[in-house]
């Protein structure tokens, strides 16, 4: 369960962003104010429960203003008696570039405790971490929850169905990539409505949780919201499904298909 729900985070926080330096809409796509609930189901069951939050921020990092990231991400009642997760970040996300200054993360998963603390200088491609001093491969490194953020930014506008991205990540105590593959739109299904999306395919790696031949697909509407609202997978046994269950705060208007 800890590294399925450990995929499912990477995944929507890091959808459809290359590693290449690529323009971004300037006017933004979200606000303080904003907040985003997701629940995770397996089969028909209730497994899990994410509330995503922008706040203000009175802090400053290198001079400049920052948003406050947050991310809550909790298992269900019915799932907490077999293991119990409780989880939060929280990443400090330059104003104009969204790039992360600073990150952190609370990790409470059965037994297991982690803290970590992250400060990125994305001049310098610097990295200081809890676990040691990194240096950066691109020149845009990201957390996994300012990366959610960032590729809500991105400018679409010229993407090919079939084209390919990748995105470099600080997690833990290393650098990464992470690919996904553009697969056009689509037209989805959600408790909130039925929303016209963006469909796009994260990589994954086969192993205890996922097969062989396991797909990841992620919609996100195509709108000036650019929200994830639905990720679905198939693991061993059954399948897992990522649905957004309640937002406010928004920046734009949130339109449904009619």
């Amino acid at each position: 369960m800890k590294k399925l729900l450990a995929v499912i985070i990477s995944v929507t926080f890091s959808a459809h962003v290359s590693a290449q330096v690529l323009p971004y809409l300037k006017k933004g796509v979200f606000q303080p104010g904003e907040e985003l609930t997701y629940k995770l189901k397996y089969g028909f069951i209730s497994a899990a429960e994410g509330v995503l939050k922008v706040l203000p921020s009175d802090l400053t990092f290198d001079g400049k203003p920052t948003y406050h990231l947050t991310a809550v991400g909790k298992t269900s009642k019915a799932f907490s008696i077999f293991y119990n997760i409780r989880d939060r970040y929280d990443s400090y996300i330059d104003q104009k570039t969204y790039l992360p200054y600073f990150f952190s993360e609370d990790i409470k998963e059965g037994k297991y405790r982690r803290n970590d603390k992250i400060r990125f200088y994305q001049d310098k491609k610097k990295i200081e971490a809890t676990r040691g001093n990194f240096t950066a491969k691109e020149s845009q490194t990201f957390d996994l929850l300012s990366a959610y953020y960032f590729s809500r930014t991105l400018d679409l506008s010229n993407i090919k169905e079939g084209e390919s991205f990748k995105l470099s990540y600080f997690l833990k105590d290393s650098l990464a990539y992470l690919y996904i593959t553009y697969l056009g739109k689509e037209n989805i299904k959600t408790p909130l409505g039925t929303f016209r999306c963006l469909r796009f395919s994260p990589s994954l790696e086969p192993g205890r949780v996922f097969k062989k031949d396991s797909k990841l697909h992620l919609w996100v509407t195509d709108d000036d919201n650019r929200i994830p609202v639905k990720a679905q997978v198939d693991i061993l046994i059954g399948a897992v499904t990522l649905e957004l269950t309640g937002a406010k705060g928004l920046k734009y208007p949130l339109k449904t298909t009619k």
